[in-house]
């Protein structure tokens, strides 16, 4: 039977259940049936919802890139974003990974003057 859980990852937790890492883990901070993950992840010096369960079919629908899903990120960063780094969001960007380019999709940006209230 499927099982279905949202937590709070914390910054500076790794998003995974794996023994003996050498910084704290999900494993170190909630305890978990074995045979469920995260859907996803979020990096180590980010925060915010995670999804876990054991259910495969869930897990594909919500990160494979063909179903669409748009996804939503609220970051915090240094200095002053200039227009022209606002333009290359919304244009898509390029990076590459393993030697190979990939275009980003296109993004927008909402700036905020302080941190939004979460309900």
């Amino acid at each position: 039977m499927p099982s279905y859980y949202t937590i709070y990852k914390p910054f500076q937790v790794l998003s995974q259940f794996s023994i003996q890492q050498p910084k704290q883990t999900l494993k170190d901070i909630y305890s978990f049936p074995g045979d469920v993950y995260p859907v996803g992840r979020l990096d180590y010096d980010s925060e915010g919802l995670l999804i876990i369960t054991n259910d495969k079919a869930l897990n594909h629908k919500l990160l494979n890139p063909a179903f669409g899903h748009e996804r939503e990120y609220w970051v915090q960063v240094e200095g002053q974003v200039t227009g022209d780094a606002l333009m290359q969001l919304q244009n898509g960007v390029t990076i590459t990974i393993d030697g190979r380019s990939h275009k980003t999709s296109k993004a927008g940006a909402i700036p905020f003057r302080s941190i939004p209230a979460v309900a």
